[in-house]
């Protein structure tokens, strides 16, 4: 997977349109969900399509996330979430602001404000996911 300033680097060069087709394939890139994962339990509250979250544990104790969204460019931006949470300890995701991680996207202009009102909750949905296991 690469990384975010990767990501960006490609993303910072690309026109609007070519932006949105980065974004896609980063959607696609999502490894695949179970539907039987996409319940209301992992349902991201708050996203104007639906986003599905769900956390594995991998056996050294760092949280692994399967994700899905039934919009393409939604898809994308949880992608983009999970590139800078994926494969790190409770307590790594707990200390990063995701948020400060995303801002170089600037997001919120590129996009409608329909696709990136549900972010803030993708990033609590991972967050508190994130509290609960290092409180195990």
């Amino acid at each position: 997977m690469p990384t975010l300033r990767e990501i960006h680097d490609e993303y910072d060069f690309l026109e609007a349109d070519d932006r949105y087709r980065l974004l896609i394939d980063l959607g696609k890139g999502l490894e695949p969900m179970p539907d039987a994962l996409k319940t209301d339990a992992t349902l991201v509250r708050g996203c104007s399509a639906s986003v599905w979250v769900y956390p594995t544990v991998r056996e050294d104790g760092r949280l692994h996330f399967l994700a899905d969204s039934n919009a393409a460019i939604t898809k994308g931006i949880i992608a983009l979430v999970l590139v800078a949470v994926q494969d790190r300890t409770p307590d790594e995701i707990l200390s990063l602001d995701v948020a400060t991680e995303l801002a170089p996207f600037d997001l919120r202009n590129q996009l409608s404000s329909n696709r990136t009102q549900g972010i803030p909750n993708m990033i609590a949905l991972i967050r508190d996911t994130a509290k609960r296991y290092a409180a195990a």
